[in-house]
């Protein structure tokens, strides 16, 4: 299943590009995602939370991260299995940073392929709109940590205390799944607008 998408932070493509490769500090901002090992070299170990309705699904797994710092672009690769339910997963992802009026626009294209229960999802089309909610979590979660970095470093000037309470605080944060109610809301927006749009 190919999945081609763009957004738009609100900051420079430098700033962006900066903030994107910090993993850790970009993983924070995933919908759902923990990272759990940073083994170098661009590798890294984590957990995504995946709820879907009825359907929960804990991906531990592994990436590879190789980005371009010429082009303001990368690639990850990754792989992670649900040992509770049996649903397995992969990602080749691309991106790339580009500037439009001031602002940071980000395009990749995903390519996602399901093996087990979480296979149906991708049938119907909820995959689609699921990645969909969660790139706009995304988007609003990366400008909002980019904000509150911003702010961390003018107030270390101040008081390194502060810094530190504050980076703990963040640190002890748990992961949240995708909302159902979004995504359903979102499927009945999305079936509504073809419906009247063939009319």
């Amino acid at each position: 299943m190919k999945i081609s998408q763009s957004l738009t932070v609100s900051c420079s493509p430098d700033k962006a590009w900066a903030f994107f490769q910090d993993i850790p500090n970009v993983a924070t901002c995933f919908p759902g995602a923990t990272l759990t090992e940073d083994r170098g070299n661009g590798e890294y170990l984590g957990n995504v939370l995946i709820k879907l309705g009825p359907f929960n699904a804990t991906f531990s797994g592994e990436a590879k991260h190789i980005p371009n710092n010429e082009t303001m672009s990368g690639n990850v690769d990754g792989k992670g299995i649900d040992k509770k339910g049996g649903s397995r997963s992969r990602l080749s992802l691309q991106y790339k940073l580009s500037e439009k009026d001031g602002l940071t626009l980000v395009d990749f294209e995903a390519d996602i392929q399901l093996a087990g229960p979480i296979a149906q999802f991708g049938r119907v089309g909820v995959i689609e709109e699921a990645s969909q909610l969660l790139i706009e979590e995304f988007v609003q979660n990366v400008e909002t940590k980019i904000a509150d970095n911003s702010s961390d470093a003018d107030s270390a000037m101040s008081s390194n205390d502060s810094v530190l309470n504050h980076t703990q605080s963040k640190k002890t944060e748990k992961p949240r799944g995708l909302s159902a109610s979004r995504l359903l809301w979102s499927l009945l927006k999305r079936y509504l607008s073809k419906l009247f749009s063939r009319k």
